[in-house]
């Protein structure tokens, strides 16, 4: 059984696990260094790092060395550090700050954003070939490549996006909302749990019922981000708010009220923490991370 730990001590532990793997990674990179350094500009801009930390959680969870899903871990979040560095260029959000920072093309340009945005996306998939060199059976890290590649690709985190774009300045419904947001932030949150789960030897129920908690944090975790995008300070989420707003975007908030996004909020939350009690894991990290979406201020 999994020793219980604090959720604040794993998160400052895990955090600089992974970062200084990232930073393996990327130095052990023979590439033109203004690549590099544009590459490594979005990665140490910080954030959460909640994929990769939710890896580490579910495998945790397990009973697992933690240290066997950094390959993983990182991947993820080169993937996650593309998509932001793509979605704010002038062609789709036209963001000029991110985490606080003006954003990559801001920096470096469009053209060699849109490049470190390519880069970190084909290099997390050689990243993930480490797996093997921690004595990952080969067929689980084809298994693993695959759903990151469905996650983020045109079926996942893609596709979302490009929905995402077309509803700007329609009416949508909810469940067209939902479709949006379980595809451009729920599918790679999602991945982050079910590979941790892989990675820990999980049984095919424990996967299906962890697909259903994550789908839940996924919706739990977008819908507070457009709820700090109304009440939020902007010192503390890193841009300013009222962005959505800005790009005639349809929000949970515009679609419920506030008090409906809200509620929509706590029954996602109540809904993934009933399944979590329903597992014989020892999920307490995954719990505490639950309610730190919930309540999250940035």
């Amino acid at each position: 059984m999994a020793q219980v730990m604090d959720l604040q001590t794993f998160m400052k532990e895990r955090k600089k696990l992974v970062e200084d793997a990232l930073f393996t990674y990327i130095n052990a990179v023979d590439a033109p260094q203004v690549l590099l350094e544009s590459m490594s500009y979005s990665l140490e801009a910080g954030g959460k790092r909640l994929r990769p930390l939710l890896v580490l959680a579910t495998l945790h969870s397990f009973g697992k060395p933690e240290k066997l899903g950094l390959p993983v871990a990182c991947a993820v979040e080169m993937i996650h550090t593309y998509s932001l560095i793509h979605d704010d260029l002038p062609s789709m959000d036209d963001d000029d700050y991110r985490r606080g920072k003006p954003t990559n093309h801001k920096v470096y340009g469009e053209a060699m954003a849109i490049l470190a945005g390519d880069a970190l996306l084909t290099y997390s998939f050689e990243v993930m070939e480490d797996l093997l060199n921690r004595g990952v059976s080969p067929i689980k890290v084809v298994t693993l490549m695959k759903e990151l590649s469905k996650a983020s690709g045109p079926e996942g985190m893609v596709g979302g996006q490009v929905a995402d774009m077309e509803g700007e300045g329609k009416a949508l419904s909810l469940e067209e909302l939902e479709y949006i947001h379980r595809n451009k932030t729920g599918k790679l949150l999602g991945y982050s749990i079910v590979a941790g789960a892989i990675l820990g030897d999980a049984s095919e129920e424990q996967i299906a019922k962890l697909s259903l908690f994550a789908d839940h944090l996924g919706l739990a975790f977008q819908i507070r981000d457009d709820i700090l995008d109304i009440e939020g300070d902007a010192e503390k989420i890193g841009k300013p708010v009222g962005s959505d707003t800005d790009n005639d975007k349809v929000t949970y908030p515009s679609l419920l009220t506030m008090e409906g996004a809200k509620e929509k909020l706590e029954y996602h939350i109540s809904e993934a923490q009933q399944l979590l009690s329903e597992m014989s894991l020892e999920s307490d990290l995954l719990s505490q991370l639950c309610d730190l979406i919930a309540k999250r201020d940035h």
